[in-house]
C-alpha cells in the first residue's frame, strides 16, 4: 500500500532527525566496498554465546560482536556459522572505524515477541562501507505476527517491524543471503547511497500484508540485479527523493509489481529521476511495471526519465500502468487537482501475456498529463478467451511505434 510506505518514510525521517548528522555525500566514496588488503579482525557469534539452535536468544552475542567490529580498523567481519540464531532488534549504528562485513551462513531467526521491538528488526544506520554475503536467511517469522496488522483497516496503523533497514549507508553490497516472511518490509534504504542488492531472494506468501520486497526513498545510485522476488505487495518501490536506480534482471512473483510511488502524499517530496528497468521478467503480479500518484496530492514533484526495456510479462495484471488517481482505501479526495508531473517515459520491447484485458492503462491527470511517453514494440496479449486485449489512454501524450494495433492508444 502506497500510503503505508510513505507513511514509513515519514518515520524514518524523523528516527534520523534524532541522530547525529548524515554523512556528507561529498564524502562518500565512488566504487563499491573494497576491503582488501586492510587487515582487521573476525568476531563469530557462536563464539561470543551465540546458540544456532533456533531457541536461545542471541541478541547479546548479535550485540557484542558489534561493540568490537566498529571499533576496529581495516575489515571487521562479524561471522554467523551454519545454525538458526534467535534475536530480538539489532542496532547496528556507526560511524565505524573500518570497513564492516557480515558473513551471513546461518539463519536469523527474529523473535515473535513484539513487545521486543521499538521500531525495526534489524538496523544498520550511518556506515560507509558495508558488504553482507553468504547463504543464509533472514527469516523475520512474520506468519505469527500478520493478523497484528490492521493497515488494511485504517490509516494511523501500528507498523510491525521492518527485517532490514538501511540508514544513511553508503557503498553497501548485499548479495548471495534470502529473506523470508517478514513482519512489515522485507528491505528497506533510506537516504542510502552507492547500494547494489545482487543475487538476492526474497519470498513472503502472496497474501501475506505489506510484506514489500525492496523499499527505497531519498536515495541515489541504487541497483538492484538478477534478484528474485515473491511477496504479497509491491516486489521493488521507488518512493519520493529517489535517483539513479538500475533495476536489471529481477524475476517478481507474487507481488504487486515493480512499482515508483506512491507519491504526493506528503508535503515536501523530492522528484524521482533516471529509473531504468531492463530484462526483467513478472509472473502474475497483480501489477506490471507501474508509476502512481495521488489525486490530491499535497507534493509538487517530478517523475522523470525512466526507462523499462526489455520485460516479459507471464499473465500479469495491469502490464503497464501509470495510475495518476491512486487512492487506497479511500483516505484521499478525488478532485483532479494533481501536482505531480509525470514526464519523459520509455516503454519498450515488452511482451508477453497479461491477466486482465487492459494490458496498458495509462490514466494522466486532465490538469498535468502525462508528457513524453513512448511506446515500442508493445506485444502483450490478454490470456483470457472472452475479452480481446486493449489500452486505456487518458490525457497522455507521446508515440507508440511498432505495438500490437490495439495497444497503440496515444
Amino acid at each position: 500500500m502506497g500510503f503505508l510506505r510513505a507513511l514509513f518514510l515519514v518515520a524514518m525521517v524523523c528516527t534520523a532527525a534524532h541522530a547525529k548528522d548524515a554523512p556528507k555525500e561529498e564524502g562518500a566514496k565512488a566504487e563499491g566496498p573494497s576491503a582488501a588488503g586492510r587487515g582487521g579482525s573476525t568476531h563469530d557469534v557462536s563464539k561470543l554465546g551465540g546458540k544456532g539452535d533456533g531457541k536461545t536468544d542471541s541478541t547479546k552475542a548479535f550485540s557484542e560482536a558489534w561493540t568490537a567490529a566498529c571499533a576496529g580498523t581495516g575489515t571487521q567481519t562479524i561471522v554467523i556459522p551454519k545454525g538458526d540464531y534467535l534475536t530480538g532488534p539489532l542496532n547496528f549504528t556507526g560511524p565505524c572505524k573500518g570497513d564492516i562485513v557480515f558473513q551471513l551462513d546461518g539463519n536469523l531467526l527474529g523473535s515473535t515477541d513484539l513487545a521486543l521491538f521499538k521500531s525495526n528488526w534489524i538496523e544498520m544506520m550511518r556506515l560507509e562501507s558495508l558488504v553482507i554475503s553468504g547463504k543464509g536467511k533472514l527469516d523475520g517469522q512474520g506468519a505469527a505476527v500478520w493478523s497484528k496488522n490492521s493497515c488494511a483497516k485504517k490509516y494511523d496503523c501500528k507498523i510491525l517491524p521492518n527485517t532490514l533497514v538501511l540508514d544513511f549507508v553508503n557503498n553497501g553490497v548485499v548479495s548471495g543471503i534470502s529473506l523470508v516472511n517478514p513482519k512489515f518490509f522485507h528491505m528497506n534504504l533510506f537516504r542510502c547511497k552507492n547500494i547494489t542488492v545482487k543475487d538476492v531472494t526474497i519470498t513472503a506468501p502472496g497474501d501475506s500484508p505489506n510484506t514489500d520486497g525492496i523499499h527505497m526513498g531519498d536515495s541515489s545510485k541504487i541497483s538492484i540485479i538478477d534478484t528474485v522476488i515473491g511477496t504479497g505487495d509491491d516486489c521493488i518501490s521507488i518512493g519520493p527523493g529517489t535517483q539513479g536506480v538500475n533495476i536489471s534482471g529481477v524475476t517478481c512473483g507474487p507481488g504487486h509489481g515493480i512499482s515508483v510511488g506512491s507519491l504526493g502524499r506528503y508535503k515536501d517530496e523530492k522528484d524521482v529521476t533516471d529509473v531504468t528497468v531492463k530484462n526483467c521478467v513478472l509472473k502474475n503480479s497483480t501489477n506490471g511495471v507501474r508509476i502512481k500518484s495521488y489525486e490530491d496530492a499535497a507534493s509538487v514533484l517530478t517523475a522523470s526519465k525512466f526507462t523499462y526495456e526489455n520485460i516479459k510479462m507471464e499473465d500479469a495484471a495491469n502490464p503497464i500502468i501509470i495510475d495518476m488517481k491512486y487512492c487506497p482505501n479511500k483516505i484521499c479526495t478525488a478532485n483532479g487537482n494533481s501536482k505531480v508531473t509525470i514526464k519523459d517515459i520509455t516503454f519498450k520491447n515488452i511482451t508477453g501475456t497479461s491477466s486482465t484485458p487492459e494490458a496498458v492503462s495509462l490514466l494522466c491527470s486532465d490538469k498535468l498529463p502525462c508528457t513524453g511517453v513512448t511506446m515500442n514494440d508493445i506485444k502483450v496479449e490478454y490470456s483470457g478467451k472472452d475479452n480481446k486485449t486493449m489500452a486505456v489512454c487518458k490525457n497522455a501524450k507521446g508515440t507508440a511505434t511498432g505495438c500490437l494495433k490495439e495497444l497503440s492508444c496515444l
